[in-house]
């Protein structure tokens, strides 16, 4: 690994916000807070280096974030873009997730997923989601329910999924349980008893979810019906589908990052537009005019996944600094979304802003959510519904955040009507 670009004894500014990154109370502290330390670090004329387990280089500019993402020859997702990395043993167990493949592994995997994702499918689902999503209004209106994530959010993402799938109805809490259990702790500073005990029970969920899907997987393979799973079960036209063990993991991956980070730009949207009337006026006033600016001003805004980590792979020179094949790097999306010399005023909550080249779906190149359509469908159909009933819902008191490195997960959020 190479040395840190500038020792700390000759900057302590910049020493002392890049070991914030790797001191577990930063993430724990006031959002603003978090967001003007990667300010300062924006401002630096090269990455620097986080002194946290065998360290990292932080890439936190737009520009610099978008250049290691379109070079995966480079900035490889292997061994694993998650930090801690993926243990050898779980990999070899539950198989590689698409996330953390590099070249021909991936592409077959994706072209594979892409190809099942077909305009029927997705015509089928898109009216799913506006039928979902207004059930799950009419749901809260009848019930009145004060506490959103469980209500409403998360129920959104977790119910398309499953209908997309295919998953029985029997399967679903049980599921909606696992997903919980699996990402909890993902990024949150525990103790040691916690850090002993979850590692076990979310590596327990992952398999119980899989275990089920590939039980599904063996039936529609003999038995094909119209959705998701049967199409990558069965060949296609190139003799190509999924195996067992590649079902699990793709499955897996769309449960917990599908689910999970459109639940929390749901939630956080909320906030935004409770915390800002005149935003939720405008969009209330001409919903449709405004709709595709708001979704993608929340996920910029909030950024639902804060980091991913490469390991470079072969040695390359970005903003005056050379990185030798071995280095770690995050890719800090949710600094990147702040950058000054992109988005002005980054700070504001502006559903009018245009352009708005977010990377909450990732930098581009061949890693680019797979899904970013569907949780923007998703999004847009929901807060149609929220906001287009005359009862005036809205954010109750600040979100009750988890504090992880890994995603800007909300835990819960209390709501309320404004008229019965």
């Amino acid at each position: 690994m190479t040395l840190p670009a500038q020792r700390p004894g000759r900057d302590p500014g910049r020493a002392a916000d890049s070991a914030r990154l790797a001191d577990p109370a930063f993430w724990q502290a006031p959002p603003a807070h978090r967001l003007a330390v990667f300010a300062r670090l924006r401002a630096l004329d090269s990455p620097v280096f986080v002194p946290e387990g065998g360290g990292h280089w932080a890439l936190v500019r737009h520009a610099d974030v978008q250049e290691a993402s379109r070079l995966p020859k480079v900035f490889a997702s292997a061994p694993g873009v998650t930090t801690p990395e993926p243990a050898r043993w779980v990999r070899a167990l539950f198989g590689d997730s698409m996330v953390n493949l590099d070249g021909a592994e991936h592409a077959q995997l994706r072209k594979i997923v892409q190809r099942a994702f077909t305009p029927r499918l997705l015509a089928a689902a898109e009216e799913d989601i506006h039928a979902v999503a207004a059930r799950i209004v009419d749901d809260v209106l009848d019930r009145r329910p004060d506490e959103f994530v469980e209500a409403v959010a998360s129920k959104l993402p977790l119910e398309v999924i499953c209908n997309m799938m295919g998953i029985p109805e029997r399967y679903r809490a049980e599921i909606a349980d696992r997903v919980n259990h699996a990402s909890e702790n993902i990024g949150v500073e525990r103790g040691l008893t916690a850090r002993l005990r979850m590692p076990g029970r979310g590596l327990r969920a992952l398999a119980r979810m899989q275990r089920m899907v590939a039980g599904i997987g063996r039936d529609r393979r003999e038995n094909p019906t119209d959705d998701l799973i049967s199409a990558l079960v069965c060949a296609n036209v190139d003799g190509e589908a999924l195996g067992a063990r590649q079902l699990g993991a793709f499955f897996s991956l769309l449960m917990v990052a599908g689910v999970e980070t459109t639940r929390n730009a749901i939630t956080h949207g909320l906030t935004l537009l409770t915390d800002h009337p005149d935003q939720r006026d405008l969009l209330v006033a001409d919903f449709e005019a405004h709709a595709d600016g708001a979704v993608d001003e929340m996920i910029r805004h909030s950024t639902p996944i804060i980091q991913f980590r490469r390991t470079v792979a072969a040695e390359h020179t970005l903003r005056g600094h050379t990185f030798a094949p071995g280095d770690k790097v995050v890719l800090y999306y949710a600094s990147a979304n702040r950058d000054e010399e992109v988005f002005p005023d980054p700070d504001a909550f502006d559903i009018t802003r245009s352009p708005n080249p977010h990377l909450g779906f990732g930098g581009g190149g061949p890693h680019f959510c797979l899904g970013a359509h569907l949780a923007r469908v998703e999004m847009k159909a929901l807060f149609r519904e929220l906001l287009t009933r005359p009862v005036g819902l809205r954010a109750v008191g600040l979100p009750d955040l988890a504090g992880s490195s890994f995603d800007n997960r909300v835990r819960s959020l209390r709501f309320a009507f404004d008229r019965p």
